[in-house]
């Protein structure tokens, strides 16, 4: 029981580390800068710019707002653009490609926090952004190519607050704020569950069996025995929670920069259990193309890994 109380204290502390001193004041700068160009109307000038030279990968106009969206706020950010999408008459077909690119890309309440860590923050862009598009190109062209591309009457006016004065701006970035700390405190209880539960195997010997079992297969192939841990994490946790373990080891030399450059591609996107569950939350026809958004996304997650590899290595 003593063990279990210590477990549970240390995961809650590192947690609420995490959350407060790394994730907020990153989330509060970057939502507030978005939220401002928002405001702005600099965003809707670079989609309405863009939509034309993505359409022939299967993206709309709201679908590349979805793109800044997940690389520059968060996740679930693209939850109320698809949403949006469904209800605004887009085809199933360009809702498949949409949500393959978003569980394809690096979403930014991971990447802006462990750039502090040591993730090379532009070309982990520059691949999600890659990843995003071939993802989304695949599922268009290919896995989804039978789903429906009936249309009706799209609407894909952004409407957001405006700062034309000093009182707007303020206002803009007092909702930022308070959207940056219900993210931040939000993950909280998923950092916490997964801390808790990654100790107790740590604890209970079975992480070390199986990368004691797994080691010199991956020795062999090159590859850090460390991702045995973070992958389980991630791909039951979710990415905030891969992040919490990064930072532990990070810390404590259990791996290393080279390796959190050259795994980023791997780890950090929203196709996983946690990430899935809430972006197809979405609405009924999202939740209806998650299959072939699914396998396109897979390709773009292998295409970053490869150039991560590359690039990492």
């Amino acid at each position: 029981m003593d063990l279990l109380t210590q477990i549970i204290l240390q995961a809650g502390r590192s947690a609420v580390e995490l959350a407060l001193f790394v994730l907020l004041p990153i989330m509060v700068v970057m939502l507030s800068l978005m939220r401002l160009l928002e405001a702005r109307g600099v965003l809707d000038w670079l989609v309405a710019r863009l939509a034309p030279l993505l359409r022939p990968a299967g993206l709309t106009g709201l679908g590349v707002f979805a793109a800044l969206q997940i690389n520059f706020v968060s996740f679930a950010a693209p939850m109320a653009t698809l949403t949006m999408m469904e209800g605004r008459g887009a085809s199933d077909r360009h809702l498949a490609a949409t949500l393959a690119m978003v569980m394809a890309m690096a979403q930014a309440n991971v990447t802006f926090p462990m750039a502090a860590m040591g993730l090379a923050f532009g070309p982990a862009l520059l691949l999600s952004l890659v990843g995003g598009l071939v993802a989304a190109a695949v599922t268009y062209h290919g896995f989804g190519r039978r789903l429906s591309s009936t249309e009706g009457a799209l609407d894909e006016t952004l409407r957001h607050p405006v700062a034309e004065d000093a009182k707007g701006v303020l206002d803009v970035i007092n909702r930022a704020g308070a959207e940056a700390f219900r993210i931040s405190v939000g993950a909280i209880p998923m950092l916490v569950l997964a801390l808790v539960a990654v100790m107790g195997l740590r604890a209970s010997g079975l992480i070390d069996a199986l990368t004691g079992a797994l080691t010199p297969l991956l020795t062999l192939l090159a590859i850090d025995p460390a991702l045995i841990l973070l992958t389980l994490t991630k791909y039951i946790a979710g990415g905030t929670a891969m992040m919490g373990i990064m930072d532990e080891m990070l810390k404590s030399g259990a791996t290393s920069l080279a390796t959190l450059n050259a795994s980023a591609g791997f780890l950090i996107h929203p196709l996983d259990v946690a990430g899935v569950a809430v972006l197809i939350s979405a609405g009924r026809r999202v939740a209806g193309v998650w299959k072939p958004a699914a396998l396109g996304a897979a390709v773009g997650i292998a295409v970053r890994t490869a150039g991560h590899v590359v690039l990492g290595g």
